[in-house]
């Protein structure tokens, strides 16, 4: 019988090993199918991380956080999770994809979310030589510089109006004529000065060279005619796929309370509807998509976590 499962390496679910091991639990095993660190690790640069002073890749920042994190005898298995089932007695079945099934006392899913593709060409080729998914992380390089912004949602207006502050100019490129954002979100938007709504047109590529990006091409839909952007920076926000197929039973349903798009609802606490079932990171509602964020969760998982397991 082990204390703890966790679900996910990144930075939630290493800080809330180290947590939960250093704070005594003895018996705590952690999933994770690669190289612990999570989207981090495909970072080029960080220089936001508080005490960090050195500008690090993703890769370098996380280098040193699985050995600490497994210091205090936190286990690390490569092995993909299919299933969290909860049992009689509060006890937690966990069921891996060799279908090896392990019995824990608590579990705390750490696996995040993933950004949508937005499919245009050129976007896996520049993705981090130009083309981001995170204006927080990204929009400094950018600063008194041009910046194009994809999408039409909540998400996609908040960080052209953040971007906005920092960039002499920036393009709100959508498909549509019309936002799926909240109207007073719109209403910020439009106020920007230096924010130019780019709508109702079909991305035709983002091209460079081997230095990032240097423009994106778009096509309107009524006239055909194309317009040649010159910017180094895309930004694309047209969603996010949240990784919690682990957390359905076989008939589909989620075992605990989740919101509208798949984010697992918590408390303060991290704790779920569930009581033993712990979220923390990208994968809970309401996170801010920032490392320092999401170690912030490992670690209220993991006091907790123990509280919980008295």
């Amino acid at each position: 019988m082990l204390d703890l499962i966790i679900i996910g390496g990144g930075p939630a679910g290493l800080t809330a090993g180290l947590y939960a091991t250093r704070g005594g639990l003895k018996e705590v095993i952690m999933f994770e199918m690669g190289i612990p660190g999570g989207q981090i690790t495909g970072s080029s640069e960080i220089e936001n991380y508080p005490g960090q002073g050195e500008i690090k890749s993703g890769m370098d920042f996380m280098e040193n956080w699985p050995e600490q994190s497994m210091r205090f005898g936190l286990k690390k298995e490569q092995k993909k999770v299919l299933k969290v089932e909860k049992k009689e007695d509060n006890i937690f079945k966990v069921i891996t994809e060799d279908k090896e099934e392990y019995l824990s006392r608590s579990v705390l899913i750490a696996t995040g979310s993933v950004p949508k593709k937005a499919g245009f060409k050129g976007e896996k080729e520049f993705f981090g030589k130009g083309v981001s998914t995170c204006a927080t992380c990204d929009g400094f390089f950018y600063k008194n510089k041009e910046v194009a912004v994809i999408g039409g949602g909540d998400t996609a207006l908040e960080e052209a109006i953040y971007l906005s502050r920092i960039c002499s100019k920036v393009y709100l490129i959508h498909r549509r004529d019309t936002y799926r954002a909240a109207p007073s979100t719109i209403e910020h938007m439009k106020k920007a000065k230096n924010i130019e709504e780019v709508t109702n047109v079909t991305i035709e590529e983002v091209y460079g060279d081997k230095m990032g990006v240097l423009g994106i091409k778009v096509k309107n839909k009524e006239t055909n005619e194309i317009r040649d952007l010159k910017t180094p920076g895309v930004f694309t926000f047209v969603g996010r796929n949240v990784l919690n197929d682990s957390l359905k039973d076989e008939k589909g349903n989620f075992i605990c309370e989740m919101n509208e798009m798949g984010e697992v609802i918590v408390d303060l606490n991290m704790k779920t509807s569930v009581p033993g079932l712990y979220a923390a990171g990208d994968i809970r509602i309401n996170a801010a998509k920032q490392v320092v964020c999401a170690a912030g969760d490992g670690a209220t998982a993991g006091v907790n976590i123990i509280e919980y397991l008295g």
